[in-house]
């Protein structure tokens, strides 16, 4: 029997034990939002270590927890109705992650807590106090993901030293996108690399920023982490195999839908320690007194 089973099995049991036939009416069933930028099917994965997360921990689907999912399908106009409707339902949590959806649900109440399974820089962009005190209604776990950009591009051109013009394909929203860049273009010039920038903001721009980035004569992509690119990522790797450019992404996930390599954290492993996040919450911790 495999692990899964076996989990939900033991949820299944205490929880017909904590209702016997003339006990009290059962509590309310916590209800947690899980609120998305991108797509189900791009979001798949990290869901499901979220829910093995929360079955490790006694919570079942169904059972003693409802989950209600709301995607964006990469359209970032769509985060705050989503998120609205969420706070409509007075969940007990909203789960998400990258800075739109965080942003969008702080947005759209101070008081619900929010836990971001993955965010690039939250304290950055101003998300949180500080990662030791968090502060208001949000936490979670960072990727701190910045600090690999520089690690990514190194490995690219080890990987391919022929290459000297590099594309950087990142979404635009983040408060450190800019700085970004430019920290990056000061590795890339250490590498002997030329870096390109090609910001979206949505999918009506990846003809215009693939067509800047043949004009210019890139030879290699890199991206950074953004449940946006992960949504729109065959059109990322058409582009990058019609053009014969390497490709390196921040997360396995990529590479495993068809990208050429990654480098980066294991976000499934995010996702499934946010449920201990979500658990001390609804035992009764404040977001602001769990450190991200």
């Amino acid at each position: 029997m495999s692990k899964k089973v076996i989990c939900i099995s033991l949820g299944a049991f205490f929880l017909a034990l904590s209702f016997p036939a003339e006990a009290q009416p059962p509590a309310k069933v916590p209800r947690i939002g899980v609120l998305e930028l991108g797509s189900p099917s791009a979001s798949a994965h990290g869901h499901k270590a979220f829910q093995q997360g929360l079955c490790e921990l006694g919570y079942v689907e169904g059972k003693n927890v409802i989950l209600e999912y709301r995607y964006a399908d990469g359209k970032l106009d769509l985060l705050p109705e989503l998120a609205a409707d969420l706070v409509r339902l007075k969940v007990d949590a909203i789960v998400t992650r990258s800075t739109a959806p965080i942003r969008a649900a702080k947005n759209a109440s101070k008081t619900i807590p929010i836990v971001f399974a993955t965010a690039g820089a939250p304290v950055e962009d101003g998300l949180v106090s500080s990662l030791a005190r968090p502060g208001g209604n949000v936490t979670g776990l960072t990727l701190l993901s910045t600090e690999l950009d520089g690690k990514r591009l190194e490995l690219l051109k080890e990987a391919f030293p022929k290459v000297t013009r590099v594309a950087l394909l990142w979404t635009v929203g983040s408060a450190r996108g800019d700085l970004r860049f430019r920290e990056l273009e000061a590795v890339a010039k250490t590498l002997g690399l030329r870096l390109q920038s090609l910001g979206v903001t949505g999918s009506d721009d990846f003809e215009r920023v693939f067509e800047a980035a043949k004009n210019a004569g890139a030879q290699a992509l890199i991206s950074v982490p953004s449940p946006f690119l992960a949504t729109h990522r065959v059109l990322i790797f058409d582009f990058a195999a019609k053009n014969r450019l390497p490709a390196m992404y921040s997360t396995s996930d990529f590479v495993e839908a068809g990208g050429l390599m990654s480098y980066g954290p294991d976000l499934l492993d995010n996702w499934r320690r946010a449920a201990t996040f979500v658990d001390k919450i609804l035992k009764g911790t404040k977001p602001a007194d769990l450190p991200v």
